[in-house]
């Protein structure tokens, strides 16, 4: 094989032209009818017994051509981006394949180019650090969700309010006829979780236990498309009314629920847990805004099987993800409301900063010379091999040393820049000037004013009162097979960090059960 021509285009993009002698062509040419003669039948031939020539001469020449160049191609592009000293990424793109006369073969092709990217100043990289303060309010409701998990329940003589936990009977008509899946027995609903449509469980305020009540409600626009935007009337008869008690929050209330003996240290430790993750979460965020700002300075164009690529990884991680769930990714994009294209247009922003940092953290890590130890590779193949469960002799025969001694030179590159790093305060929003404050202040007191009056009411004796804090707990199973047939529907979002999708996925249905 030899190379006659490599023409770089745009700094991304190169042309090769390669040129397969005749005798190493007739070589794969001879491969391919050894591969392929026991599936040609000749008569007079029993199968696989018919020479080439005979072969060749009743079905064209060219009968080997296409098997015969999909075997040497690899080979082909292989040699000629070695032989040329590129460093290029995705997989070739052949432009042009000629067959001489004498059986040599002339293949033209193009290949993406690595990025070579320059780096400067990656010393003293600025970037913002949220301050990792905790509001004292932060720690009251910590308190006040552990006070709230060890509540006891206790059934209540009295009409049910908001936060109980009802039991209740109910069946739903539209038009006067009870719709399928509309009617529950002993379902347990807490009041104010809003887990049925809007108004159902408003209506059941005030309700006394053995009390019945019809319920006049509409199907949101946005409920199952048979029910959307009916009226509906439902039939519900409570049954029982529980209510919480709260623990005392005093000394004994620590000693229950933690290792400290008085609220106050309780509270204390609290508060340092709560600042020791706020810190972390600063941390990473100052971490991510760095690298951010590093990738920024890229100027580079990107190939599109560089971020490809990584797109690629990330869908099939979250496919692996999703099945050790028990859910398909197709499911789980469909519940998105999206496809894989779209799945995939989604996380390109990302993808593309991403492979921008690593481009920049290469560079850095070549021009401070970060090679890694023969002990900090095995430790790596040690690591690996302890993360995903498998032999470390296995791990090392899947991933090349190359490609680990690549990964490790990145993360000191990227350690390097982070220590180096400044780290700036939140930038402050603007403050309105102070008349024009007044001035809204005023228009707000005013237009409160004007409603008071409209309403019969004097501001003046009216004394401001603050909203009642909101409880909520975990919605319990109905008991029996009841169905939810009200429960509100909301769009489907995506994950968050600290919630495998699955869960989530999990969840919305347990919220949704049609």
């Amino acid at each position: 094989m030899n190379v006659t021509s490599c023409e770089k285009k745009e700094n991304i993009k190169a042309e090769l032209t390669v040129v397969v002698t005749p005798e190493e062509f007739d070589k794969a040419l001879e491969e391919s009818y050894k591969k392929n003669r026991a599936q040609i039948s000749v008569p007079g031939f029993r199968k696989g017994k018919a020479p080439r020539k005979l072969i060749e001469n009743m079905y064209g020449a060219n009968v080997f051509y296409d098997d015969a160049l999909d075997m040497i191609l690899p080979t082909l592009c292989s040699h000629g981006v070695s032989e040329s000293d590129l460093r290029v990424v995705g997989y070739p793109q052949i432009l042009d394949i000629d067959f001489g006369e004498d059986k040599s073969v002339t293949v033209k092709y193009a290949v993406e180019l690595y990025p070579e990217v320059t780096v400067s100043d990656y010393k003293g990289v600025k970037a913002e650090k949220p301050e990792a303060a905790v509001e004292e309010s932060a720690v009251d409701s910590e308190i006040a969700s552990v006070q709230l998990r060890n509540a006891r329940i206790q059934t209540a003589e009295r009409p049910a309010i908001n936060g109980d936990t009802v039991t209740i009977d109910f069946e739903g008509f539209i038009d006067g006829v009870a719709f399928e899946g509309g009617k529950g027995e002993n379902y347990e609903l807490e009041l104010g979780s809003n887990s049925f449509i809007p108004g159902f469980e408003e209506k059941l305020n005030g309700m006394q236990t053995g009390e019945e009540r019809d319920l006049d409600l509409v199907f949101p626009d946005e409920y199952k498309e048979d029910l959307a935007g009916k009226p509906v009337v439902f039939k519900v008869k409570l049954k029982e009314v529980k209510e919480k008690i709260l623990p005392e929050l005093d000394d004994e209330f620590a000693k229950d629920v933690s290792e400290y003996d008085t609220l106050e240290d309780y509270k204390n430790s609290i508060r340092e847990n709560l600042k020791t993750t706020k810190e972390a979460e600063a941390q990473k965020a100052f971490e991510d805004a760095v690298l951010t700002a590093l990738s920024d300075t890229v100027e580079n164009e990107v190939p599109e099987a560089m971020i490809n690529d990584f797109l690629d990884n990330q869908v099939q991680s979250m496919r692996q993800q999703l099945m050790s769930y028990g859910m398909q990714l197709e499911q789980y994009m469909n519940m998105m409301g999206t496809n894989e294209e779209g799945f995939r247009q989604s996380m390109r922003p990302n993808a593309l900063r991403q492979v921008k940092t690593t481009l920049v953290l290469e560079k850095i890590a070549e021009l401070e010379n970060l090679e890694p130890t023969d002990e900090e590779v095995e430790k790596q193949y040690a690591d690996m091999a302890e993360q995903y469960k498998v032999e470390l002799e296995r791990v090392k025969q899947s991933v090349p040393k190359d490609t680990v001694v690549r990964d490790l030179g990145i993360q000191a590159a990227s350690k390097l820049v982070i220590e180096n790093a400044v780290a700036e305060a939140p930038k402050e929003e603007a403050e309105e000037p102070e008349e024009k404050k007044t001035a809204k202040t005023k228009t707000a007191n005013k237009s409160k004013a004007d409603d008071a009056e409209a309403n019969g009411e004097k501001t003046e004796d009216k004394a401001e009162k603050k909203p009642a804090a909101k409880k909520t707990t975990a919605k319990k199973a109905p008991d029996g097979d009841a169905e939810k047939p009200v429960a509100k529907k909301t769009p489907a979002k995506k994950p968050a960090t600290k919630k495998t999708p699955a869960k989530k996925a999990d969840e919305d249905d347990a919220g949704n059960d049609e």
